[in-house]
This record gives C-alpha cells, structure tokens and sequence, in this order.
C-alpha cells in the first residue's frame, strides 16, 4: 500500500476578507479529512494528513467550502491524479492549484474539475516511501497493490460500511404531541459523508453504531482479568502438572539447529518443535534484538540477532535457560492466579472489582522466584558431569582438548558449536526419561489432534532419517502457532462465561437485526416543529417535510429512512403494550413469533453449530431457545438497567472562539433524561470527571452525549432564535443502551451531526450498566471474545483436525470474513446485536489466527488483516485530529494486549525464518507462498509499529528476514559440514551397492586427503541453488536489500572460506596429498567463487584470498612439472634422433621433438592458466616460476642440438631442419609468452623470456656460422676456378660501347662455375629451410663467398708465392729482394687489368642479385651495405685509383703503425715545426733530430748508427722526399743535432703526410742494416704548430687491411718510383742482429 501524505498550507481568495471563513476537505477512496476554519481572504492551514492508497486509478479530490450562519457554500474544487503524484521522504514546497467551479463526472465517479474561479490553493502532495525504501523497491510496492486489491484488501471498506449500514433507531416516539422530545431531540441534516450506495437490505454484516468509532480504554476488568492475559498458556495452565511443567521448561532455550542428533531428522524434527515450544513468555524473552535485555537472551537460543549470531558458550547458554524458566512460570502463576480470581463472580460488584485491583504480594513473586532457581541450579549442576561422557558417546562432535600443545582440530567458532551441541544432547538425554505430559481432555487423538502451541511437547525419542531440506508434512507445520493467542482463548474453560455467552449468541441470532421487519414509510406532513428520529435535525418546510412509519409511527427525513435500521414489529409491540392496547400488542408479538419459527426453520445450521461449539444437550438446547424466543418477545417492556456514566475527560476538540480556543461543556441524554457537565474556560483538553446516574427502561434507548463551546454574543442569540441553540456544537457520540455490558472505560470518537459541522476530538467515558436479571456480567467485547474463540477452536481444532479453514471471499471487504458462511453469520450477528466494531472483531481473529500462524495459507490471511487494522489505526478520519498511537491507545482489545501479541508473534516468526529450509521447503509450493505471506506478515507488523505505534526506528523488515536468513544459513552451514559424508551418500552417491561406511574420523576433514571438500563443495553448491531458484522468486519484497541467493553465497562462501583456509593451513605443514589432488580441489573451490561469488557487491572488485591458500601447492607442482618437462623433451629428442629428424609434415619444416615439447609445456600452462586466478600477485609469482621452467628446456634443447651439429653439417637436410627446430622454438616461445599476457606480463617473467628469446637468436646464429662455414673448401674450389677464367680475360682499360657484350661475356664465363654450386644448394635451401633460417644460410653463404673471392681473386694472400719470380726493379737495384719476398703475388693474379676489374664488377652485380632471388632472399640494402661486400668493392677500387691517392688513403687509415711498440729496440728525440705561408697556403716543415738513444743492437764490427727521415704523402714526386744524419761510430747514444726541411705543397693538408723515422747501421759495400721504425702523424701536430718529443722505435710497420690492400696494389706498379719506395719503406722491419 502507498502511503499518500498531504499538507494543506495556504490559499489566495479574492473578494474581501471579512467574507471568508474556510476550511478544505480532502477526500480518496472513500476516506475523507477535513481541516479547522480560518478565517481572511489568505487563509493558512498548514495541516498534514495521512491516507493509505491501494488504487492509483483514482484521484484526490480537494473542495475548500466557505462556512456560513447556516449552511456552508463551496469555494471550488481540485482534482489531483494519483498517478500524477510524485515520491518522496521529504516535505516539499507545494504547488499552487486553481479552484475550480465545477466536477467532471465518468461512471459516478469524479475524473477532473473545469470552469477555473480566481481562487488558488497551495497543496503538497506526495507518496511517503515506506521504510525510507528506494525509489524502485517503491514501484515495486505500487504494482504490489493490484495483487493486494485481488485478495480483498482494502482498508477503506470499514468506513464504507459506516455508511452503508441502516442504524437502528431508539424507541422514544417523536411525534408533535410531544413536547420534551421536540425541545430535546434537537440536531440538523444527516451524517452520510462519502458513500452514496445503499446495501441490499439483509446484507449487513457490522452494526455500525456509536461505538465503532469508539476508542476504548480496557476497564480494570481487562487489564487483569480474562481478556487482557495474553501471556498465559492454557495448555499448561489447565492440563500439565507442575513436575510436567519443569520437565517441559528444560527444553526452551534449546538452539533450534543444535538438538540431540547431529543429522538434519533431529534439526527439523525437534528443532522445529522446540523452537516454538518456547512458552509465551520465554518466546518474550526471546525478543530479538527489540529490548536489550532480550537479544543478549536470544543470542543462546537462536542465531538471529545480529550481535548474537555465534553459538554462546555453556555458561551462557545455561544462564538462559535458567532465565527463561523462571520468568515463564512466574508469568503461569501470575496467568493463573488472575484467571481464578476472576473466574469467581461475586454477587457484590465492588467486592469483585476491589479483588481484582488487588496488587500481587511481593512475597508470593519471590516464592516462584526460589522455586525456580532451586530447580535450575539443580539442573545445573548436572550439566558438567554429563558433558564428560557425552564426549565419550559422541563421535560426531569429538573434540579433545588434552594437551596444550596439540592444536585444536577446528577454528574456535566450531569448538563453541560442538560445545553446544554436547550441551543439547545432554539435555535431550535427560528428557527423554521422563513421561510425556498427558493431552488435555478435549485433544482429539491422531497425529493433528488439538491445539498445538509453542508448548506442545514433541516426542524426542522418534528417529527417522529426514532429507537434507525436510519436507515437513503439514501435520507438523500444524503444530506452529504462538501461545499469546491461546493465551487469549483462556475462554476455551471458563465455563460460566461460555454459558452467558450461548444464551446471548441465540438470542442475537434467533431474531437477528439483519432480518428485522422494515418500516412501512410515508411521505408526511408535520403541523408542529418536529425532529428526525434518526439524525435530530428538524424537519423543515410548510408541508410533507419527512417520512413516517405507518406502523410504529417513527418520523424522520426522506434521506434518513434508510439509516433507520430499529426492528418495526418489536418497536410496535412495544409502544402498542405502553399504551395499553393489548390486541395489537398480541398481533405483533404473533408475527415476531412466526418470524422467529422461520428463521429457526431455515437456518438450522445456525443454532446446531452454536449447540456444537458451546457443548450443550439437545435438551438443553430445546429449553434455551425456548427461553431466549421469550426474552426477544417480552423484549424491552420487563427490561430494565442502571447506568453510570463518568464524563472523564476529552482531547483535541475544534476552536470555536475568536481566542483560538473553546469553553466546553458536555450534556449527558438517556432516554428523556439530560444533565450537563460544569463548564471548563479556554481549554481544547478539558478534565470533567463528573458522574451522572441513569435508569433506563428501554434497550432500544440511546445515549446522547454532546460536547458544546458555551458562548454568549450576538451570533449566538441568533442561533438561539432559529435553533434553540445559542451554543457552539464541538461534536457527539451517540451510543446504543443495548450495546452495554458491564463495566467499559472507553474513548469514543466525536463525529458530526451535518456535513456542515465542524469537529474534532474524541471524549472519555466510564460507564457502569447493571442490568436487571443480568447483574455483573462480562462486558460484550470479552463475550464476544469468547464467541469467536470457541467457533476458532470448535472449526480449527475439533472439526478441521489443525487445519484452519480459509473461507473463500472476494472483494474489498474480504478480510472481514473470517469462517465460512454459517460461522461468520454467527458473529456478525452477534457483533452487530452488542456493537461490538469490525475492527475488535480483526483483532480477535488475528489473535485467534497467531495460534496456528504456520498452518497452509494463514500467513497470507493474517498479513491481510494485519494490513487492514493498520489502515484503520494509521488513518486519522475527517473528524477527528487524534495521533494514530492514541486512537490505537483507546482500542477495546488493549493496546498492551495487542502490542505484545505481535511482539511474541514477531519473535516467533523470527525463530521459523531462521529456519526457514526446515519450516518452508523448497519442495512444497504451498509452503512456500506460505513463506512469501510470513515475510509480507513481518513487513506489515513492522509498519504497524512505525506508523500505528509510532516507534522512532522499529527493525526494518528487511533487515530482519536478512538477519533470519542468514542466521538460517549459518546452522545449514554447520549441519552440512558436520554430516558432509552421510549428506553427500544419500543425496548424490551413484552406486548403491558402493560400500560407503568409512569410519567416522574418516569422515570429517582429513590431513591424510581431501576427499572432504568436493563433497562440501557439491552440498554448498545445492544450498545456494536451492536458494536461489526457490527462495529467491519468493521473498522478493525487498529486491534492493534481499537477494536470498547471493545472501545465501555470501554467507556461504564466508564459512567455507574460514574452514578451507584453516584446512590449507594445516595441509602446508604436512603435504601429505599429492600435488595434483591439491590443484584439482583448486579448481573447485575457483568454480565455487567464480559461479556464486564473484559477483557479489560484498566482493565485486575485490581480490579474492582463495589462491593465497594454494599456492604454496602450485607452487610445489610447477617444481615437480619441471623435473617432467625435462624427462619429457630427453624423451622427445631420443624418439627424433631414431626417427633422424624427420619433418613433421610436408608443410612443415621443423621435426615432431619441438612439437612435443611444446605441447608438454602448452599443457602445463594451460593448467596455470585454467586456474584463472585473480590474484595479480600470485599470477605473477607463477609466471616467474614457468618462465624459468620455459627457459631451463628450451636451452637444453638448443643445448643437445648445437652439441652434435657439426656432425649433421655433412648431411644434406638435417642441418637445416634442426635449426629450423630452434627457430621453431623461438616462434613459440613468442607464441607463449603472450598467451602468458605478452606487454601485460609481470616484469621478472617478461624479462627472462625476452632475454631466452636472445639466447635461442644466438644459437641459431651460431648454427648458421657454423653450416656457412661447413662450404668453405667448396667455394674455394669454385673461386679458384673463377680465377683461373678471369686471368684468361684480355683487353684494354677503357671497353669500347660495343665491346660491353663482351664484358657480359666474360662476367657470365668467370661464374659459371660458382653458380654451378650456388645452384644446386639454394634451391635445396629454399624448399628446405624455414624463411628465417633460409635468410641466416645466404647472409653466411654471402660471406664466404665474398671474403674468398676477395682473398682469391682481388687480393690473394701474401703467403701464395708458389714458383713465382719476384720481379721488382726497385728491389733489383737496392738488393732488398729478400725483404719484398712477402709481399709478392703470383704472377698469374699480379694485376687486375680495369677491364678485369669491369668483368668482376659485373660479376658481383649478378651473385647480388642471385642472392637477392627477386625478393625471396636477401635484401638488396642488405647486401649494398654488408661489410665484405663493400672490402671486396674497395679493393677493387683501390686498383684505378693514382699512387697519391692511395698512399693520402694509407696515410689517412693507418693511425697506429707506430703504436703499440710492448718492446721497443730505443728511440730518437725529435722536434717537429709547422709553417704555413700565409699567402700561398704551402706548408713547409722542419725537423730537427736531436739524438739517439738506448739503442738496442749486437755487433761484433763497427757500429755506425744515423737517422733516416722520409716524408710520406701525396704530391711528393718532385720534391725532396728523404734526408739523412751523419754516422755515429760506436755510440749507442748518439747526439746528432741536424736540422732538415721539407717543403709539403698546398695540394692537401697536414694530416695527409706522415714522418717515417729509420735508425740504421751504415755500412759500406752492403746494404744498411735497419735497427728500427718510428712513424709520426703530422695531424697530431696541426693545433700546436710544433713539438718535441722521443719516439720509440719499433721492429717494423703495423697495418690492417686496408694497409696491407693498397701495399699489395702499389707494389704491382713497378714503373712508378713513388709507389716503389714507398712499398719498400712500409715493408722495412728491424735486420736480423748478428750474434743471434
């Protein structure tokens, strides 16, 4: 239902503001509200009001009336949809509407406004959330309420029938001749306010008189007596012994989930029981989380309260048993006793009373008290001595502690729950001698007989096994009800009480009010004022102002005939024997008799169920309707009663002066009698506390009791004039005499006379009737209590055998159906004859119900009725202002009745929802739509707390079925866990003939293995899908806060998690299972989390902690996979090796080890992979461990490989497999290293295998070198060929155009027999080598082939000089033939012509373009810039290149061949000076050699050292090249002191020349001996200008290449005599001594 809040603030009238003085009325779905006057033409109100919605079809409607002397005209009117209005918590602005002069009317319904007047009015309206609830769960509550609709939900259905019902009219005859009744009977216009349909005649089924809006305050009578003892428990008030008693209270605190078994047959066998066997007032004491001192209670007896959700320990445990016995009985005494004391009626009322008020000695509390705790410390003290043998019994809570040191088996949570358990088992032990309690009398026998109660004792001793989520049978739900309500059938055994009852039940329903005889109305005219019987208003007009009944003469408006509902016979009859004619009285009585046959004729059902329910003979029966026809027709003539009437006080009244307050005064009418009270002065709450005393002859008399504002102005005497009324009205409550019985203290609500009244408040009032022949008898609320319990019980318990009967009613007034036909016609009947409300007989029902609150579809009626006595309590009606606590306050059932009805109703249905698997299977779909209604129940009590009781923050519903589930989920947990093996057998165990019986320390966890936990896993997994496919669909009241299936895994997963961590823990220390069996729990317990949890907002973006507890396992299995991956790739290299290395297919080109081994780590991988674990931490940490794994293989493999290589280079295609096997291995290495997450990878993994990627680039580049190399000799056979052919190749130096065909000619000739080679190999590669392997093979052949050429043919080796003639004239004439001997080449190759050069640079274009295969092979820019290449290149060039270039290339190039002298031979001083003439650019150097040094040389003749300088460079040929010093003799440390010059030229400078320093030995006749060589660059000397220095001498000239290239070259230009002392003085080296 929605709750619509409006706030009615301020309006804008135009006209001038002396003219208003409005109010607004407000009305919806029938209920309407009305604010206080105000006058001016801005009015404020700022008044709130409530309603509850259940159809958004409909609209508001806002009307603001102007009041006036008389009547009250309509201002205008609003219609706001309810659709149209928004949600919200908070108060908002408002918004102005117009007034408008007129309504739009669709099927006698208003749909809109039209004609705008200038008015407006500021109006916020808004739907209330209830529970602070979020705007979806809201709309879920709107489209909740068409299904609520379809169950007959409405809760406006009472005020309806307010209207509806014709009120029966009191006996007093108005008539002119009367002048009293013309003067008292005085009032205007009726009370219809929102219902304009009538009823069918004899369709009503509530009396709504005076007291239906009453608000009544329990008399002393109530409060201590039969009615009010809701906490008694009549089965053991009555039928158990106290001895019985005690043996029964041991049970009460006992943990629904932990009972004396440890399979679920005990849990929801006796679990089910105890729970609710609770009495009243231990269920009280159970008040979770409500009071304080209850949830530290609840926390040892069931895990629902939040802050007690573990086991409590022993002591605790006990300490709650003890509490919850001892208040139990003290509370059974105390029911008891005020049970008996008011059992006893006493001829003198006050004598009763005075024993009734009588407070209970402290001494006799005390002495229940002692009883009590004698008895359970008794009990007590029996607790620790059996708990050491059941250790002993028990094997499924085995749990020693005897050592210190020795760790407990299980986490301290466990230890408390198998504590608990022993402690429960002890009990039930205990228990089970003693004798069942003996059935009361009137419990049938059988399975379902009688009623049962928190109390009913089960049979403990029953053991049959039970399915893991039991389906209870309905005999057993049927034992679920609170005791509160059989507390309130205490009237189940007063006997006296159920005997006044049975005569007052027949006389209500032999001559029933629904049935009674209508008047026979005329249309009349009055010729003195008169006034309507039924509203008192005066009939106005000259001429046919009312009607009148031609029968009984009663007169009344033409609007009010249908309101009178006073039977005309009996009225008649009456009236006819008053005035003495007889015969017509004995007509009357004649046709009542007949009236009364027929009805004992049709309906005999009727009184033969009264006579069932109340017991009764036939005989007496016969003899009571006899009695009961006699009192109906002797009716009110030998009636008499006395009354008292207390004016107490009244609350909330109108403000009628201009003060803002009133002066009320109360007059007080029975019959002709009036008296008033004394004024009380400017006060809206005024205390009275007057009593008047009343005698009454009439039944059908009423009581008028009035409330007016004393005034005395202007306006007043005029009133006075035309109404005889010159005071204020502030409200009446009329009240039927024949609704009396008694003593009531009770608020009656005040309600208008007219539409134009305007009143507020309700009024207090005690009143006392004894009624002649009836003295002291119970008041009708309490007997109608008793009527309706007994037919409960009569129809519950004796007929239905336990099972409520459900009457099948639709529509809106459905929820006030409470039996089936006969039955409910039974006590509305009786409900309409002593008008006793609609809403008290809810209340009754609903207490009547709580007993049986687990039976088939009682959870849904009673949620119902709970829904519709809260809109009753939660609506304040349009006359009144009254708080919904204080109208719930004043209730006739008693508040404090009511209130703890639903606390012990809560708490009880609390205790099932904690169970809710045992109670509620998912098996039974009855019991779950049963469920759904128990939730909607503990949803409605709850808002009955916020809004009726106005509790600041009553427990949300919500939160509480949360808690309830959980709490439930907990004990399934434990239970699954503790029968985990026998669970697991019998619900998912395949072969029947498997022998299952393992020995039961087998069956628990186990550090030996870990058969435990799949079987865990799979009954987790059944809980949370039962869960979620059957509990889920149902409790979906709250889909915000209540998922049942995700709380269900939550709750789940968090005990498993703390078991299963716990269990690794232990497992690490020992790792007695294999490595594999702890990965494959692995993957089960990752499915668990992955399939329930992972997505759960608890753990939704969180890092799980399951892969922490494996992977030290992990761990341990990548090792041992190491140590098999590396047997598996020596296997896989053997099997290849036999199989020599075949290809795998004929598209591939690798062979099957590489496979094999990759498929073996893909493999492990995949298992790491499949782990899917969400731990980055850990994943990395098992990428480290792979990568090493990876890398350790893949270099063994390459190992292996490389080692025999050189072996296979001689074979044709193994060679080229095997390294299209390590470049296979690299391809999947690449390949797995980003299935391992490639960029993403963890750093230290990515790492090794980057730098493994290296490695395996390495070994294939060494295998390439070593296959490259493998050609070597064969290419040099091919290139000496070539050789060969191209010194055959004659021809000048410059190749005419048209002899380039020739060259081509050559070129081709000189290649053949390379290509002849190269041919038959790189096809073979192609086919053979992978792309990468195939480009390494060329790149090394490329190599050979052009160092050969380059060694062969360009430049042969110097060593060559097989039979070759050294001619070099220079040599000749200077005699140093013997030192140009190294230097010479054969004579064949001395020279390459330019046009052999031209063939060769041909040549070298087609082996390019060989190599480059169009693309297939080697990159052109490849072989363009490959270092041997571009050697041979220039070499060749260097042969068309002049001396001085060469020698200025030589010069330029050897930096170091004077560097590096390790052992010099001794050294010159020499001082070097640079000049460079500033006009010509020339440079001139001058050099001045100082002097020798430590000269290194043996001789036996004359030594005669001196200095040879030479300059070396370019453009030298003219000019002075070579000085010499004088001769030193035999001085080893010569000083020679000379100065030389040379001049250098502007050609190029500096740094193209070098200085060659010579020390020899001159000698005559002979050459000169060299004793050493210095060389010295003049770039070094460019920036200074000059230097000084010594320079060691070396034994020769060091050179590179390049050196050695443009030597071999200048020494073949034997014409050229630069060129041939420079070849000479480059290829000096130091003379062999002599002496050595």
């Amino acid at each position: 239902m929605s709750l619509l809040c409006v706030r009615v603030k301020k309006a804008k009238l135009q006209g001038p503001p002396d003219k208003f003085n409005t109010y607004v009325t407000l009305k919806v779905q029938n209920v309407k509200s009305t604010t206080v006057a105000v006058r001016g033409d801005q009015p404020c109100w700022e008044q709130d009001f409530m309603f509850e919605i259940s159809r958004l079809d409909l609209g508001l409607i806002v009307e603001v009336w102007n009041k006036g002397l008389i009547w009250d005209t309509l201002v205008g009117t609003v219609w706001i949809a309810l659709k149209a209005i928004h949600q919200s918590d908070e108060e908002g602005p408002g918004e102005w509407s117009t007034l408008e002069a007129e309504v739009v009317m669709k099927h006698d319904e208003i749909c809109g406004t039209k004609n705008p007047t200038p008015h407006k009015i500021l109006l916020d309206t808004r739907f209330e959330l209830p529970f602070d609830i979020p705007e979806e769960e809201a709309r879920y509550w709107t489209r909740k309420l068409e299904q609520i609709n379809s169950l007959g939900d409405d809760e406006y259905a009472f005020q309806e029938e307010v209207q509806k019902k014709p009120l029966p009219s009191a006996a007093s005859q108005c008539s002119f001749e009367d002048a009293d009744s013309a003067v008292d009977d005085r009032d205007s216009d009726y009370r219809s306010e929102t219902s304009n349909s009538i009823p069918p005649q004899y369709h009503t089924t509530a009396q709504p008189n005076a007291s239906v809006h009453q608000f009544t305050v329990s008399s002393r009578l109530q409060q201590q007596g039969v009615s009010r003892e809701s906490c008694a428990d009549s089965l053991q008030n009555y039928d158990l012994d106290y001895r019985e008693h005690v043996a029964i209270r041991r049970y009460d605190s006992i943990d629904s989930t932990v009972s004396g078994r440890t399979d679920l047959e005990s849990t929801s066998e006796s679990s089910q029981m105890t729970s609710r066997q609770c009495s009243l007032e231990s269920r009280h004491s159970l008040d979770l989380s409500d009071s304080p001192a209850g949830s530290s209670r609840y926390g040892s007896s069931c895990n629902v309260s939040q802050g007690s959700s573990h086991l409590s320990e022993l002591d605790h445990s006990h300490e709650s048993a003890h509490g919850s016995e001892q208040e139990d009985d003290h509370q059974e005494r105390e029911s008891n006793h005020s049970y008996h004391s008011s059992g006893s009626y006493q001829k003198d009322g006050q004598a009763w009373l005075r024993e009734q008020e009588e407070p209970r000695g402290k001494g006799e509390e005390e002495k229940v008290c002692e009883t009590e705790e004698k008895h359970a410390d008794h009990s007590a003290a029996k607790l620790p001595l059996e708990l050491e043998k059941s250790k002993d019994v028990d094997a499924g809570a085995q749990v020693s502690y005897h050592g210190d040191n020795e760790p407990p088996p299980f986490p301290p949570a466990r230890a408390h729950w198998i504590r608990a358990i022993s402690k429960v088992r002890l009990r039930l032990q205990e228990g089970q001698d003693e004798a069942d309690p003996s059935k009361p009398p009137w419990l049938k026998g059988g399975p379902a007989g009688g009623l049962y109660g928190i109390d009913s004792m089960p049979d403990l001793r029953k053991k049959k096994p039970i399915p893991l989520v039991s389906d209870l049978s309905l005999v057993q739900s049927r034992k679920a009800g609170i005791t509160s309500a059989m507390a309130t059938r205490t009237s189940l055994k007063d006997e006296e009480l159920k005997s006044h009852v049975y005569k007052k039940t027949l006389q209500a329903l032999i001559y029933p009010i629904s049935c009674t005889t209508p008047h026979n109305f005329e249309v009349w005219t009055a010729t003195t004022p008169t006034y309507c019987y039924e509203c008192e208003g005066l009939l106005w007009g000259i001429a046919r102002q009312g009607m009148r009944c031609g029968e009984c003469g009663v007169k009344c408006h033409e609007k009010c005939q249908d309101l009178l509902n006073a039977d005309c016979l009996q009225r008649a009859a009456e009236k006819s024997s008053k005035h003495g004619a007889e015969d017509r009285t004995q007509n009357f009585i004649m046709a009542m008799k007949d009236r009364m046959k027929i009805r004992e004729r049709n309906k005999p059902e009727i009184f033969d169920l009264i006579r069932d329910v109340f017991c009764e003979s036939k005989m007496t029966h016969a003899q009571q309707m006899k009695t009961v026809k006699q009192s109906v027709l002797d009716g009110t003539s030998k009636w008499s009663a006395k009354i008292t009437i207390t004016v107490v006080c009244a609350q909330g009244l109108q403000a009628k002066d201009k003060t803002g307050s009133s002066d009320p005064y109360v007059t007080v009418q029975v019959g002709k009698t009036k008296k008033r009270t004394k004024t009380i002065f400017g006060n809206l709450n005024p205390v009275w506390e007057e009593k008047f005393y009343f005698e009454c002859h009439n039944s059908s008399d009423r009581i008028k009791v009035r409330v007016w504002d004393e005034d005395d102005d202007i306006k007043s005497r005029v009133k006075q004039r035309l109404k005889r009324e010159s005071d204020d009205f502030l409200g009446q409550t009329i009240i039927e005499v024949r609704t009396l019985s008694g003593e009531m203290d009770v608020w009656y609500n005040l309600e208008k006379r007219t539409d134009k009244s305007a009143v507020s408040g309700a009024i207090r009032l005690q009143i006392s009737v004894e009624i002649k022949g009836e003295e002291k008898v119970a008041p009708y609320h309490i007997q109608y209590t008793c009527l309706h319990e007994n037919l409960f019980h009569h129809l519950t318990d004796v007929q239905g055998n336990g099972v409520v009967k459900i009457p099948d009613a639709k529509g809106d007034d459905a929820w006030k159906v409470y039996f089936d036909e006969t039955a409910q016609e039974i006590v509305d009947e009786f409900a309409m004859r002593y008008g006793i409300e609609s809403i008290y007989q809810a209340m009754t029902h609903f207490a009547c119900l709580s007993s049986k609150y687990m039976c088939p579809g009682v959870p849904a009626v009673m949620s119902t009725l709970l829904a519709n006595i809260n809109a009753y309590y939660a609506h304040t009606t349009a006359s009144t202002n009254v708080s919904a606590s204080d109208r719930f306050s004043a209730s006739n059932f008693g508040k404090e009745r009511f209130v703890k009805l639903l606390d012990q109703l809560h708490n009880s249905l609390r205790i099932d929802l904690s169970m809710y698997r045992n109670n509620f299977p998912a098996s039974s779909r009855e019991r779950l739509q049963d469920l759904k209604s128990t939730v909607d129940l503990l949803t409605s009590i709850t808002f009955f707390r916020m809004k009726v009781q106005e509790l600041q923050s009553p427990p949300r519903a919500s939160q509480v079925v949360k808690d309830c589930v959980k709490a439930c989920l907990n004990s399934t947990y434990e239970y699954i866990f503790n029968n985990c093996h026998e669970l697991y057998s019998r619900e998912y165990q395949t072969d029947p003939n498997k022998n299952q019986d393992l020995p039961p320390e087998e069956q628990g966890p186990s550090i030996r293995n870990l058969d435990f936990w799949p079987k865990l896993i799979t009954l987790i997994v059944s809980i949370i899908e039962e869960d979620k496919n059957s509990y889920t669909p149902v409790l979906n009241q709250f889909p915000q806060e209540l998922a049942v299936g995700k709380i269900s895994a939550e709750v789940m997963w968090s005990l498993f998690a703390q078991d299963m961590k716990y269990a690794m823990e232990e497992h690490e220390k020992h790792r007695l299972c294999k490595s594999a069996d702890y990965m494959n729990l692995h993957f089960k317990v990752k499915w668990l989390y992955n399939e329930y949890v992972r997505d759960l907002p608890a753990f939704k973006g969180k890092v799980p902690e399951y892969p922490a507890w494996f992977e030290q396992f992990v761990m341990q299995w990548l090792d041992e996979n190491e140590d098999v991956s590396l047997e598996f790739l020596h296997g896989a290299l053997e099997r290849d090796k036999k199989d020599g290395f075949q290809q795998t297919s004929e598209h591939a080109l690798f062979s099957c080890s590489v496979v094999d081994v990759f498929t073996q780590l893909n493999q492990s991988f995949e298992i790491i992979k499949k782990l899917e674990c969400p731990d980055p931490v850990i994943v990395a940490h098992y990428n480290r461990r792979f990568a090493k794994t990876i890398g350790k293989v893949l270099m063994q493999y390459a190992d292996i490989l490389s080692k025999s290589f050189q072996s296979y280079c001689s074979k044709e295609k193994l060679p080229c497999i095997l390294m299209n096997n390590i470049q296979q291995l690299r391809v999947q290495l690449e390949k797995m290293f980003e299935a391992m997450g490639g960029k993403e990878l963890d750093a230290e993994a990515s790492d090794h295998l980057k730098e493994l990627q290296v490695k395996l680039n390495n070994v294939l580049d060494e295998l390439s070198a070593v296959f490259g190399n493998s050609f070597q000799s064969r290419i040099d056979e091919c290139v000496k060929q070539m050789s060969d052919i191209l010194c055959q190749v004659k021809g000048a130096g410059n190749v005419a155009a048209n002899a380039r065909n020739t060259v081509a000619q050559d070129a081709d000739n000189v290649l053949r027999p390379l290509m002849d080679f190269l041919d038959g190999n790189l096809t073979l590669f192609a086919t053979v080598c992978e792309k990468t392997v195939l480009k390494r093979v060329l790149k090394e052949l490329w190599r050979v082939v052009m160092n050969t050429m380059e060694k062969m043919i360009v430049l042969p080796p110097l060593t060559d000089h097989t039979g070759t003639q050294l001619i070099f004239s220079a040599a000749k004439e200077l005699g140093h033939l013997s030192k140009l001997k190294d230097h010479m080449v054969r004579e064949e190759t001395r020279s390459l012509t330019p046009k052999q050069c031209a063939v060769l640079d041909l040549a070298l274009d087609t082996i390019k373009q060989y190599f480059h295969a169009g693309g297939n092979g080697l990159k052109k820019t490849f072989l363009e810039k490959s270092p041997d290449l571009q050697s041979l290149r220039y070499a060749l060039s260097l042969y068309t290149q002049t001396t001085d270039t060469l020698i200025k290339t030589f010069v330029q190039t050897q930096t170091a061949q004077g560097s590096g002298v390790d052992d010099p031979v001794g050294e010159v001083s020499i001082q070097i000076d640079l000049y460079t003439h500033p006009g010509t650019g020339e440079h001139k150097v001058t050099v001045k050699v100082v002097a020798a040094n430590d000269l290194k040389w043996q001789t036996s003749g004359m030594f005669r050292p001196f200095v040879e300088i030479t300059m070396i460079g370019p453009h030298q040929s003219d000019k002075k090249r070579k000085f010499t010093t004088k001769s030193k003799s035999n001085n080893w440390a010569p000083k020679y002191n000379e100065t030389f010059h040379f001049i250098l030229g502007n050609e190029d400078g500096p740094d193209a020349y070098e200085l060659q320093v010579c020390v020899k030995d001159y000698c005559f006749a002979r050459e000169d001996r060299v004793l050493g060589i210095a060389v010295m660059q003049l770039r070094d000397i460019v920036d200074k200008g000059s230097c000084a220095c010594w320079c060691p001498l070396g034994r020769r000239i060091h050179m590179d290449e390049t050196g050695l290239t443009v030597l071999r070259i200048l020494s073949q230009r034997t014409n050229d005599e630069v060129a041939r002392e420079f070849v000479k003085l480059k290829s000096e080296s130091r003379s062999t001594e002599e002496g050595t």
